[in-house]
């Protein structure tokens, strides 16, 4: 069934697929903007895991050993909540930023776009333009048919296959991952992840396409709820396009009672989704922009005004005023500025060390024969920063204590270290059975690096040793 919802100058359809769609290559301002982008992101994705920090990968996703690593600081499963923190920065920020300017982000810097364009990029190079490839569809097989299928999508499966080589990277170092894969003795695990991260770039850049933004992708889906009339867009003119019809370029449309619109249908050869804009907004639309460098060609073509088809607001559409600043963008940009902020100092303000105290079960104190009181304990301290460094432990809060540990307290980078220690007193200087003790554990090299973890030290009545 199909229908038509009306509100003025916008008409919105139902999406309908019309089997593979071929993209048309476009040149033009957006088309530059985002191929400048698609460059820069590609090296950055493949770059990162090569950089190198303190002799190490800089940024190592290590999900066996539960180490994420970025620079100088190390995220560890007990620090779970503060990685949840940037994740939440970031998904804020796109909320910010799709209340303000849409879907600039499916446009320009999604994954699936970058690669989907890619992708189109090479099928463009070896079957030819939009016309000839559905010609070459259409064709009964042959050799020169085949070989062209088979160039390409050998093409697609090595671009994969450096995609997905590239992302595994983040989660084992890339000169281990590298060596494994140049020598041919990757594991059983790392060549299963290896295959299905190739097969799912292959299947979603070279074969799903824009299913995967028109029928998979949720963002797609909830992105109304940050829209309002103020929200950027790729919009069609309906004022200034209808009614549309083809002419010469010498014709006067108004003579003729035409709008600017040529039909020319070129803003629907280069839709990567395959949606026609005149029809108004759609969920599908990813504000791409290959529209209107597409539209603007024809304008000029013509000797029209640029702009027929334009990143605008609703409102502008109406004539009327838009607000590019409202209260939800201004809320949606004041809260990414204070979780960020908060985000900041909490992970500067983090102690990258970790302690926790067992104490001895089978008995909660000794006394010898001396009248001294020991209480035993096992501390489990963990090294979070990159660096092997040596620590020193002290107690306050029992006056007259000894302390008894291992002499060499040097933990290794990211290992935890058990350290037993028994805590001595002379009974006569205790006057509760339960006393409050603070162990401070301190780094040697960084002084900084200090936690303090409170317990309690048990005895035996005290009048036991009370003095004759």
């Amino acid at each position: 069934m199909k229908f038509d919802i009306k509100e003025e100058h916008l008409i919105i359809k139902p999406y309908k697929s019309n089997g593979t769609i071929q993209v048309r290559e476009q040149k033009g301002t957006y088309q530059e903007i985002r191929r400048v982008l698609s460059w820069l992101l590609i090296l950055i994705f493949i770059s990162i895991p090569f950089l190198q920090y303190n002799g190490q990968q800089a940024v190592l996703l290590n999900v066996v050993n539960q180490q994420f690593r970025f620079f100088a600081v190390t995220f560890w499963p007990q620090d779970f909540i503060l990685l949840a923190s940037v994740f939440m920065v970031g998904a804020f920020a796109l909320f910010f930023v799709t209340s303000w300017l849409g879907r600039v982000w499916c446009g320009f810097v999604c994954p699936q776009t970058v690669w989907t364009l890619a992708y189109i990029w090479v099928e463009h190079r070896i079957e030819g333009t939009r016309n000839q490839r559905i010609a070459l569809d259409k064709q009964a097989n042959s050799f020169a048919k085949l070989q062209k299928k088979f160039t390409k999508h050998l093409l697609w499966l090595l671009m994969s296959a450096v995609s997905a080589s590239t992302f595994i990277s983040y989660f084992i170092p890339a000169t281990v991952l590298y060596h494994e894969i140049m020598t041919f003795n990757c594991s059983g695990v790392v060549t299963f992840w290896l295959c299905f991260f190739t097969l799912c770039t292959y299947g979603n850049a070279g074969w799903l396409r824009e299913k995967v933004c028109t029928d998979m992708c949720p963002y797609a889906r909830f992105q109304a709820a940050m829209f309002d009339k103020n929200t950027l867009l790729v919009a069609y003119d309906k004022t200034r396009g209808e009614g549309r019809a083809p002419r010469k370029i010498k014709d006067d449309p108004k003579q003729l009672g035409l709008g600017d619109c040529v039909d020319c249908k070129l803003c629907v050869d280069v839709c990567p989704t395959g949606i026609d804009i005149r029809n108004g907004m759609q969920y599908e639309c990813i504000n791409c922009g290959l529209c209107i460098d597409a539209c603007n060609e024809t304008m000029e073509r013509f000797n029209y005004q640029k702009g027929l088809i334009s990143y605008t607001s609703e409102q502008q559409l109406l004539d009327k005023k838009s607000k590019r600043v409202n209260f939800k963008v201004m809320a949606y940009g004041i809260f990414v500025v204070i979780i960020s902020i908060a985000t900041s100092v909490w992970i500067s303000s983090r102690i990258p060390l970790e302690t926790s105290i067992l104490r001895d079960r089978n008995a909660l104190y000794r006394t010898n024969y001396l009248g001294i009181v020991e209480n035993t304990y096992t501390l489990k301290v963990l090294n979070k920063t990159q660096q092997a460094l040596h620590y020193q432990i002290a107690v306050t809060g029992l006056v007259g204590s000894t302390l008894t540990l291992p002499k060499n307290l040097k933990i290794a980078a990211g290992d935890m270290r058990e350290i037993p220690v028994t805590l001595s007193v002379d009974g006569y200087n205790l006057t509760e059975r339960i006393t409050d003790i603070s162990f401070t554990i301190r780094a040697i090299e960084q002084p900084d690096i200090a936690l303090n973890k409170m317990t309690v030290f048990y005895s035996d009545n005290n009048k036991k040793y009370a003095r004759r």
